[in-house]
């Protein structure tokens, strides 16, 4: 294993949550913007800190800070974000909209997440953080 242990980045608004059958990888999800904005934020924290894709066990954070409860609950805002942030490809999708965004993962597949931290905190602005970390 080479690079750091551990990544951390912020995202304004909501981030995407899992809670129909459509994939959040469809070009007209209703979501695609929170989809989208989490792999930005993520490509980039991962430029900043030459963060390699995580082959062994993770842990992940999310920490959604808003006025008031945001529009969704714990599991489907971790299972949204758990599933943009992994590198597996969803099968037989075109994810050709989103470009070079289609290549971000900090993890291999989800299934790698042993240990999940998961806060709502009071905010004027509507952001998330999201730590990833290998785990040892």
């Amino acid at each position: 294993m080479s690079g750091p242990d551990v990544i951390e980045f912020e995202v304004k608004g909501l981030p995407p949550k899992k809670s129909e059958a459509k994939s959040l990888f469809a070009a007209d999800h209703p979501k695609a913007d929170r989809v989208a904005a989490l792999l930005k934020a993520a490509r980039d924290a991962v430029q900043r800190v030459d963060w390699e894709t995580a082959t062994g066990r993770v842990a992940l954070d999310l920490i959604i800070y808003c006025p008031d409860r945001p529009d969704g609950d714990a599991t489907n805002f971790l299972g949204g974000v758990a599933d943009v942030l992994q590198a597996t490809a969803p099968l037989n999708m075109d994810v050709a909209h989103l470009q070079d965004l289609a290549v971000i993962g900090l993890y291999t597949d989800d299934k790698q997440i042993s240990q999940i931290v998961y806060q709502e905190l009071p905010s004027s602005e509507v952001r998330y953080r999201i730590r990833v970390s290998r785990v040892q």
